[in-house]
């Protein structure tokens, strides 16, 4: 028998990127010290996961960026 994920991982969320968010992405990139336009995607991502009610993970292919924006705030799944 293979277990089955809980169901709420198998639904993602999708979320806009608005003026807001896209301004709390970037106040996580400097707090991070990591430089703008090659990191934008990653902080917006990290942005939506932190406003989310926890528990939150994130599947990624790049855990060290994302450690550094989001802390021990968010799950991350290496793949």
């Amino acid at each position: 028998m293979i277990a089955r994920p809980h169901s709420r991982a198998c639904r993602p969320k999708y979320e806009p990127v608005t003026e807001q968010s896209a301004k709390s992405a970037v106040a996580l990139l400097k707090e991070a010290g990591l430089p703008g336009h090659k990191y934008a995607l990653d902080a917006s991502v990290a942005e939506v996961a932190l406003r989310q009610t926890p528990p939150v993970a994130i599947v990624t292919s790049d855990v060290d960026d994302l450690t550094k924006l989001c802390g021990n705030k968010v799950r991350l799944i290496a793949v």
